[in-house]
């Protein structure tokens, strides 16, 4: 299980990564914004001025968020067997919900708050948290347990 569990987490992390850094910087971000940016929601506005160390302490905070994706999915999947046994549909819903929680409730809580909304954004989210996100946690789910129900 702890074996999948990595797996799913450095497949999800660099994937949503990936996305990130491909989709904003086509957009003009800069990497090392994109990074600071994802500290911003434990220290705000100063993870810009903070220069490498609120990069790398970024990407530490994104990777850990997707052990917590990825773990969650886990373990919900043994109380909830499609995540497992059919991974595509259950990680496109399980990845929706991660998008949810992720705008609706953590952005909001966070130090960084809630961006505004841009609907080529909020797309390329939901399709990265379907894609990048759910289908990867899920099928760690299923590396972990198996396809059983």
């Amino acid at each position: 299980m702890k074996k999948a569990i990595l797996l799913g987490t450095l497949a999800v992390g660099t994937l949503d990564l990936a996305d990130a850094l491909i989709f904003f910087g086509l957009r003009g971000a800069r990497p090392i914004r994109i990074v600071q940016s994802i500290a911003g929601g434990l220290l705000g506005r100063a993870s810009f001025s903070g220069g490498m160390k609120t990069a790398l302490l970024g990407v530490v905070l994104h990777y850990f968020i997707a052990f917590l994706i990825v773990t969650t999915c886990v373990v919900l999947s043994r109380w909830i067997p499609l995540l497992r046994t059919r991974p595509i549909p259950g990680g496109m819903a399980y990845g929706i919900g991660a998008y949810l929680v992720m705008n609706l409730i953590v952005l909001p809580l966070s130090a960084a708050g809630r961006p505004a909304f841009v609907p080529v954004v909020a797309l390329n989210g939901v399709l990265i948290h379907m894609f990048g996100v759910g289908v990867p946690s899920c099928l760690a789910a299923r590396a972990a347990y198996g396809r059983r129900s």
